[in-house]
This record gives structure tokens, sequence and C-alpha cells, in this order.
């Protein structure tokens, strides 16, 4: 039945994207009645509603960024993200996924976060993966399975994260290829990036790339090693010549806070053709963390308004991975919506919480849902009513403890092995200080939403 209802869907949108492109203005609110009859259980309606008004408004950002994607990415592009991930990933797969978490009573996520390899070209200050055995990889055939499992489940969305996972450029287009049904997107430094995998990628069409940088020449060298922006401009430039998806991610931290979310960053951005931004704040893990690239508190809260007047202004789609709490009641790993494995094949509920029951080599991608670690998560989550202190390390350090010593899951850093204990204490004072301003920020939002209805 999946499988037919993907085949007449492959179908409809094919015809409606020919028929859209020949003019976008006129024909785009057909498209949307055509997925409308993908959304079976209503899920959808008022995002659908919302972006009806959206093309009808030529002053509206987020009208602009339709029609610059419809501009600027290639055909096969345009028509993998509409099929595999507003289809397959979010109408069909979000309706199989809650019908699993009912019927094995765990969590099923939206998607799955992966490390192909732990190696890496190059050494960031502060970065754990460096710390990794950079032997360590998962094969083609693990990942392969993974995907096969995960699709049963009904998760049509795969991300790769690393080490570098464009080490791996051959791996990543097969599983592109064989499963050309699912949307996957990779974090990468881009700095291995030409224009053979452009090609690759333009052909298959569900690869999107998410490119690590940090601000500008100064502030992206100063982690990630001189000469590296110039070669990340250069990869952008080669991704948007091609038609390919693309977006940027960026870790705010003390030096870079300001410049990050600064209009003239963005705007860069944009002009370089990413069609979304990522933003996370620096966690201090591992044996090399430097703590002092934490985030102020006065610094999150100027990302936390930034980020929002973002999206009311630019053709561009941002979120950040904590300040945007509130719009999902909280944390979203521990398999509620993602969970991630490492290069060793450990199943983690976070990319940021380095510890685990089970390995994916020995389980499958359902038992590992099920194990202590993720049962916890499913259990204590939100871990805060004030959904802007949704984490449970940086946020609510004392609740990951708990977790961690109640399931019995032990550290996968290799290097140290970190305590829970020790961690946590890294994040308890930084955790207070924001306490104080995200209380006062949430009190602000929930007035603001009480007078919009």
């Amino acid at each position: 039945m999946r499988s037919a209802r993907h085949f007449i869907a492959s179908i409809m949108l094919k015809h409606s994207l020919n028929y859209v492109l020949k003019d976008p203005d006129k024909n785009l609110p057909g498209l949307l009645d055509k997925i409308e009859r993908f959304d079976l259980t209503g899920a959808y309606k008022n995002t659908i509603e919302k972006t009806r008004h959206i093309i009808k408004d030529d002053k509206n950002n987020w009208n602009l960024l339709i029609r610059n994607a419809l501009h600027d990415l290639h055909p096969n592009v345009i028509q993998k993200i509409l099929l595999n991930f507003v289809v397959n990933a979010s109408l069909i797969g979000g309706k199989i996924t809650e019908k699993n978490r009912k019927k094995h009573h765990c969590a099923v996520p939206w998607a799955v976060l992966m490390d192909p390899t732990a190696a890496c070209n190059l050494s960031c200050t502060g970065c754990w993966a460096s710390e990794y055995d950079r032997g360590s990889s998962l094969s083609l055939e693990t990942m392969d399975r993974i995907i096969n499992e995960g699709k049963k489940l009904g998760i049509y969305f795969y991300l790769y994260s690393g080490g570098e996972p464009l080490m791996r450029k051959d791996d990543l287009i097969r599983l592109a290829e064989k499963h050309h049904d699912c949307m996957f997107l990779a974090f990468t430094n881009a700095t291995l990036m030409d224009e053979a995998f452009a090609k690759d990628m333009q052909r298959v069409g569900n690869l999107a790339l998410a490119v690590s940088i940090e601000g500008f020449e100064t502030e992206t060298d100063m982690r990630r090693g001189r000469g590296t922006y110039k070669k990340i401009m250069k990869a952008m430039d080669i991704l948007k010549e091609h038609g390919l998806a693309f977006g940027y991610s960026t870790c705010y931290h003390s030096k870079n806070t300001e410049v990050v979310g600064s209009e003239e960053y963005v705007d860069l951005m944009i002009d370089k053709g990413c069609k979304f931004g990522w933003y996370f704040t620096y966690m201090p893990l591992g044996k090399r963390a430097v703590p002092d690239l934490l985030a102020t508190p006065e610094q999150r809260k100027f990302m936390y308004y930034q980020v929002r007047k973002f999206r009311e202004t630019k053709p561009v789609f941002v979120l950040d991975f904590w300040n945007d709490g509130e719009y999902v009641n909280g944390c979203i790993a521990g398999g509620r919506h993602y969970l991630h494995i490492n290069a060793g094949g450990d199943v983690e509920p976070c990319a940021f919480i380095h510890y685990s029951n089970v390995n994916i080599r020995d389980v499958s991608l359902l038992e590992s849902l099920k194990s202590p670690l993720f049962m916890q998560y499913k259990e204590n989550i939100p871990f805060n009513k004030n959904h802007l202190r949704p984490c449970p390390l940086l946020d609510n350090p004392d609740r990951l403890k708990t977790m961690v010593i109640k399931s019995g899951a032990h550290s996968t850093q290799p290097m140290d092995g970190e305590p829970v204990e020790k961690l946590t204490e890294k994040c308890r004072e930084i955790s207070q200080k924001w306490a104080d301003t995200a209380d006062r920020l949430w009190e602000e939002a929930k007035a603001a939403n009480s007078q919009k209805t």
C-alpha cells in the first residue's frame, strides 16, 4: 500500500511540478492542492493553509524564499524535496511513526542522525569529534540496514554528521540512489566539495548539505583553521551553480555570537544560495572542551530575538536547536523526533549526549528505541515547564545525570569516558544563569501569545 501511494504521489508531483515551473506565480496554488491530498489525518492542514496565504502575499519573505527555491534549484532536486521530504517524511511517514509509537510503546523519531565516519580532514578548536578513533566508521551495509529498518517504522529523513561525512562521498551517493524515496542531509565542513560530487548530488536529487561555518573569515578560521573560510565560499558557489539544496550550520559561542547573529552575516548566506540556516550553541563536551566558548545568557537572548526577526524578514528558513524549544514543546532528542548513532555504532539520544546502553551492530533500530536511556527520555520529556530551557544537559543538568545513572548508560567518549557527574558540573553555573533570563523570556512569550489569541 505504501509503495503504491509513493508511486501515485511521484507521478502526480512530477506532472504538477512541470506545470508549476512554467509559471510559478500562477500555478503554485495548484501544487498545494495536490500535496494536501496526502495529508490523510489533517495534521498539516494549518501549515498548508498558511502556505496558501504566504504565496498570495508578494511582499512576504517566505513567499520570496519559495519562489527563489523554484528558480534556483534544479528540477530534480525540487521534485525529490517535495516527494521525499514533504510527502514521504512528513505527510505519509508521520502517520506511520505515530502508529508505531502506539504499537511498540516507545518513541519513534521523525529523523535519524548517523556518523558515517569519525575521520575528518580538519581539527576544529573545541570539537569533541577529534577525540574519537579516526578509524571508526559505520559500514555501508550497517547504514543501509538502519535505513531499511527505519522506513518500516515510517522514517524517511536521514542526516549525517561526523567526523566529516564527505570523506564517504561514494557511499552517500549509493545510499541516496538505493533509497530514492528518502531525503538525506549531511552536516559538512564543505572543504571536500567538488564539481564531480555536485553532479552526483544533482543526479540523485535527494541529498542536501548543511555547511558548517562560524561567521566571516576571522571567526571561521579561528576555530576551523586558516584558509577554511575561502574553501567554504568556493564550495557554496559550486552548490549554487548546480542548483543544489543547501544551507548553513553555525555554532554560536562567546567569540562569534554578535557576528553570526548579524543581518550582514545572514544576508551573505542568502546571497551565496543558502535556503536554510541551523544554529547550535557550543557544548563543552570531551577532554578538550573549551568552557570559555559557552555563550553567555545575554548572547543566547540576543540569538533568541535575532532568529525570530530573521524568520519574519529574511527569505531563508532559520532555526535554533535550543532557543526554538517553545515550538516543539522542549527537547526533541531521545527518539522523540530524532536520535544519533555515532561512528562506533553507539546509539545515543542526541549528538550532544554521549551516553548509551546499546550498539546498533548488536541490536535493531527498534530495540535501540526501547533501551533504558531512551525509555528514560520518554518518561521525562519535557525536562522543564519552560521550553526555553529544553536541554537536559545545558539547561537542566541534574535531569541528565539522573537519567544516565538510572539507565546504567555508559560514556561513549573513548578518550576520557567522561562521567556524567563531571560533564553536568561543567554546565551547572551557565544553566543557573540562563534560567533567570529564560524565565523572563518565557513569561514574555506567553503574554504575547495570549494577546494573539
